[in-house]
């Protein structure tokens, strides 16, 4: 089942989210509908704020024929090294792309739907997008990022899109 994304401006995304501690079906079902919801919005993370869940959990595939799927459930940042510099986006800031700085290389623990501790030791596309969502799960959004300028240019342009009712 597709789940509605929520957009910036709405107050779960600047929250830190709960841990998990329920491993049921409840959750099987939730990660399915953010992997639907995701490849459908289309992206290549989903954290559970984004979709009015105030949970520690993210979805991740960032292929291009759906091969690497992962759900962080808890996860937790280990290391970090190097950077890289790319344009980022958000399903929770439809349409807007900007450039960030982020690891180049990192590695995660965090555990599976069925509670299973694992690590992961990822590169490029998918080290940025474990950061990006793992941001989201402390209540941090990419916006913050950025210098002022940039995040004022990027606040007018969603003050006109609030304001012609499409945000």
């Amino acid at each position: 089942m597709k789940l509605q994304i929520v957009k910036y401006g709405d107050p779960i995304l600047t929250k830190r989210a709960e841990p998990v501690t329920e491993f049921d079906e409840k959750l099987k079902e939730l990660v399915e509908n953010m992997f639907e919801t995701m490849y459908e919005a289309p992206g290549v993370g989903l954290a559970a704020p984004q979709v009015g869940v105030s949970k520690r959990l993210f979805v991740m595939d960032c292929s291009k024929d759906k091969s690497r799927q992962f759900a962080f459930i808890n996860p937790v940042i280990l290391t970090t090294e190097g950077k890289q510099k790319g344009d980022e986006g958000c399903l929770s800031f439809p349409g807007i792309y900007f450039g960030v700085e982020r690891a180049e290389r990192l590695v995660v623990r965090a555990q599976d739907v069925e509670g299973k501790t694992f690590e992961l030791d990822l590169v490029e596309l998918e080290a940025r997008c474990v950061a990006h969502e793992t941001d989201h799960l402390d209540g941090e959004l990419f916006i913050s990022k950025v210098g002022p300028l940039k995040r004022e240019m990027v606040m007018g342009k969603i003050r006109k899109l609030v304001k012609s009712g499409k945000w």
